[in-house]
């Protein structure tokens, strides 16, 4: 499964390695402050996906703070670009001095929360198919435990490794060696999934755990990329991969269902599927209602609103190609894990990267709020004219300066009245840090996308939409709009 991730984005010796993991295991991890009390498994089911570096990473907190999320997979851990068996962010970054990675983690866990790591994934090169064998793939896995002192780790096992039956075994073996020596470590074996549950490589990573004797908390199937066509399609996948987890280890169907998880995609997928939030809702009830270890999906980066919405039928690592608001995906899992999500956004939660919402504003003054006809549908912000305003309170910007601004603005203005639209930070009245003009469109349902430099900001920050012109009729609406790089 593609998931869109590589686009943007002998017996003495086992011994011996086995007892060097166990004396890692106990130094201080270095450039990522601990939780010293970590959180229950529920949560680290429940984490999505999120690359920390690629695909325009959004802002973790911000995501908490509209979510109530605690917990996120970051993705992924693999052998370095150049050959090696130790352990790098996405083939290019070296765990051993890592600190952008660790900040992450770092100020999540400042807010409550953990994460867990992923290795693997459809990109790159594996550690289990660089290292030599089983200690030596669990030796480089027993880094990035130490480093992050994890409580949780994720084995994304797909192609075209889990093709390679001696890396499959390297990886089955780390598992089981991190899982005996980090005592409460969360396992989770994540792989391709299929209408029949999973295909033969899936079978055979099964039969492989079966051999060496290793069960992790969960075996995860990913029902999508296959010819799915929304939840009961998946559904039906994950009752079919109970009865192969049946068959393979001897389980009936709850002691199976208690071993079993769910890897989803929002939006769009790789190959064309489309997943909704009532189809997440769906699958989550079936995941709940049958005691399923686990529930997640790929990826937070893409939870947020393309532009245009459908991102012209594309699919894409940093938005999701369909109607939704940001972070709407993620409740799902915040769900899963037993809480309920905030029904109104907290300050500081929007995030300037993702698609603001006119109508969503805090205040405003001389505006009005109608049914849109443009992509989407929705409302936009009408009857804008001068000295009208609108505030949206709390947008993330993040420590690396916006200096992009895009509106989609319609116009039915008669001929000769024209006016500014512009971006203020924190007060109605300090200087615009971005603006264009806008005259007539062709009507006031007639769409257009405008772009516009800004000043570079970072932080957080109220942002007001104010409109100036020097006539006094309305000369522009406003649907949507958001910042870039």
């Amino acid at each position: 499964m593609k998931r869109l991730r590589a686009l943007l984005c002998g017996a003495a010796t086992a011994a011996l390695a086995t007892a060097g993991l166990t004396a890692l295991a106990t130094d201080q991890a270095a450039g990522a402050t601990a939780d010293t009390s970590a959180l229950g498994n529920r949560w680290y089911a429940a984490a999505p996906y999120l690359m920390p570096q690629d695909n325009n990473p959004p802002d973790a907190g911000a995501i908490m703070d509209a979510t109530g999320l605690k917990a996120f997979q970051l993705a992924f851990v693999l052998a370095p670009n150049g050959g090696g068996c130790t352990p790098t962010w996405d083939g290019t970054s070296p765990v051993s001095s890592d600190t952008a990675v660790a900040s992450v983690i770092s100020a999540i866990r400042a807010k409550g929360g953990d994460v867990s790591a992923s290795i693997g994934g459809y990109g790159g090169t594996k550690l289990g198919q660089a290292c030599p064998d089983a200690a030596s793939t669990a030796a480089a896995y027993q880094q990035v435990v130490t480093k992050y002192q994890l409580k949780a780790i994720d084995f994304d096992l797909e192609e075209p490794e889990y093709e390679n039956t001696a890396a499959i075994a390297h990886e089955i073996g780390a598992a089981k060696i991190l899982q005996q020596n980090n005592p409460g470590l969360y396992v989770s074996v994540t792989t391709a999934g299929t209408a029949d549950g999973t295909g033969w490589f899936g079978k055979q990573m099964l039969n492989e755990a079966k051999t060496q004797g290793f069960t992790p908390n969960n075996f995860s199937i990913m029902p999508f990329d296959g010819g799915f066509n929304g939840a009961a399609a998946q559904t039906s996948a994950l009752t079919n991969f109970n009865t192969i987890l049946q068959s393979t280890f001897g389980w009936n169907a709850d002691t199976a269902y208690a071993h079993e998880g769910f890897s989803g995609m929002n939006g769009r997928s790789d190959t064309g599927e489309y997943f909704s939030q009532a189809d997440f809702q769906t699958v989550l009830d079936y995941a709940t209602g049958h005691h399923m270890d686990r529930f997640t999906f790929w990826s937070l980066n893409r939870d947020r609103q393309c532009t245009p919405v459908d991102n012209n039928g594309q699919t894409s690592g940093t938005c999701s190609s369909v109607a939704q608001s940001s972070w709407d995906f993620a409740k799902y899992s915040v769900k899963f894990a037993g809480a309920t999500p905030p029904t109104t956004p907290p300050p500081g939660s929007r995030d300037a990267y993702a698609t603001i919402q006119a109508e969503s504003y805090d205040t405003q003054s001389g505006l009005t709020a109608e049914t849109t006809t443009d992509t989407g549908g929705g409302q936009d912000l009408a009857t804008a004219a001068n000295g009208d305003y609108a505030l949206y309170k709390g947008v993330s910007f993040g420590s690396t300066a916006a200096t992009q601004f895009l509106a989609r603005v319609a116009s039915g203005a008669a001929g000769g009245v024209s006016g500014l639209v512009e971006v203020r930070i924190d007060s109605r009245t300090s200087a615009p840090v971005g603006s264009f003009a806008v005259a007539s469109t062709g009507g006031w349902q007639s769409w257009r996308t405008v772009p516009a430099n800004i000043s570079g900001v970072t932080g957080t920050h109220d942002v007001y939409l104010t409109f100036t012109s020097g006539q006094p009729a309305d000369f522009v609406s406003v649907n949507w709009f958001d910042f870039g790089h």
